[in-house]
């Protein structure tokens, strides 16, 4: 139970008609919460999650090849962030999809994955020219994360004009009810505000923690609003310069500990427990900045191990080589689009992908004469962990 002087944190309940019956909606107060984060609580974490961080940031300056680590953990935030929501795809689809070879779930799962890397791609390359983290750059993010697929009748890149809730079949029986859409605007005005406010008092860490709680209440669009408030998290530390590459996602933590994830935004909302999300919140950054970093020099020992393998092959090493340098940029390969993509023949590719079968390095996955996929087993089994879908 909130004590009583946390009361200006709590937002007004507004009468609302939707769909012939009456219902509360909540309306939030600004950021920052008033009175301010009980920074006294926090500094524990606050300072595990920063030294976890730093760390991850260090991992990514002795990266052979940054852009490949990116490409696949953009890939895994993607596909844990849509499970959240629902999807059933695994990794393995995405890149089978992604390969124009036909995954194994149904192709709207994937398409929602695919949809969630193009807009994390677009939302990162805008970053990086300068772009503000804005108003405009979020529906900019939504109108790609809901292009095609499921969500593409929702209005994508639009803020809603029409009441949505959460839990429920209608707002009457919802767990909560956002804001009437008349209020969206001003309140995403506000936040945007909050983004760009200079408020050296408070880490950006703390301010990251805030500013999803207070997208997801606001739930601006009628679709999309999990997956796009876990991206505005690694979106603000890039641009607040706490990582020089977005390699933190989440995801796999609010998957793994979801039930608590929901429970603490609710609390948040009821009795303004900032505190204890805040906590959860950097004890997330700490957990999820170690997992990156420990898998992330799995993976380069790997690589280097398989390396010195394929080396020991004599003759036949210098095209294996290049397959298994392809093979760590795309874990799942078919013999024409490395030909193709080498300017290797295909009989050459097929020896060299035989040899790395018969290292271990690789394994054929289709069960197929024809056609045949080929997947970097080990390599793939480290980016996958957690990843399983939610059932």
């Amino acid at each position: 139970m909130a004590l009583a002087p946390e009361a200006s944190r709590l937002g007004q309940r507004v009468a609302i008609s939707t769909a012939g019956e009456r219902a509360e909606a909540f309306v939030p107060p600004p950021l920052p919460p008033a009175p301010p984060v009980k920074m006294d609580r926090l500094y524990r974490q606050l300072e595990r999650a920063n030294r976890a961080i730093g760390r991850l940031d260090g991992v990514t300056s002795i990266l052979p090849d940054t852009p490949l680590f990116l490409y696949m953990y953009v890939r895994k935030e993607a596909l844990l962030s849509s499970q959240i929501e629902g999807t059933q795809s695994s990794l393995s689809d995405l890149l089978l999809f992604e390969s124009e070879e036909a995954p194994g779930v149904p192709l709207d799962d994937v398409q929602e994955v695919s949809n969630y890397v193009a807009a994390m791609n677009h939302g990162l390359d805008r970053i990086r020219e300068g772009f503000p983290l804005s108003l405009r750059l979020i529906r900019e993010i939504h109108a790609i994360l809901l292009e095609k697929g499921r969500g593409s009748t929702k209005q994508p890149g639009e803020f809603r004009r029409s009441q949505n809730w959460i839990g429920g079949t209608r707002p009457g029986n919802a767990l909560f009810v956002p804001p009437p859409p008349e209020h969206v605007l001003d309140l995403m005005s506000d936040l945007e505000a909050f983004i760009h406010s200079d408020t050296p008092e408070m880490p950006t860490l703390i301010k990251a923690g805030l500013v999803h709680v207070q997208f997801e209440t606001i739930h601006p669009f009628l679709d999309g609003n999990g997956r796009l408030g876990r991206l505005l998290i690694t979106f603000l530390l890039c641009t607040q310069g706490i990582l020089k590459e977005p390699i933190l996602y989440l995801s796999l933590y609010f998957k793994t500990h979801r039930r608590q994830y929901y429970d603490l935004l609710q609390q948040v909302r009821e009795n303004g427990d900032w505190e204890t999300w805040l906590e959860f919140f950097l004890d997330g950054i700490a957990e999820t900045s170690l997992q990156a970093s420990e898998a992330a020099r799995e993976i380069l020992a790997l690589f280097e191990a398989d390396r010195h393998r394929i080396e020991d092959l004599g003759r036949p090493a210098a095209s294996a080589l290049r397959v298994h340098q392809l093979l760590q940029q795309k874990p799942i390969i078919g013999i024409p689009a490395a030909a193709q993509r080498l300017s290797i023949s295909p009989p050459t590719i097929a020896k060299s992908i035989q040899h790395l079968e018969d290292l271990g390095v690789v394994r054929e996955v289709t069960g197929k004469q024809r056609g045949r996929m080929y997947v970097y087993s080990d390599y793939l089994s480290i980016l996958s962990r957690g990843t399983e879908p939610l059932r």
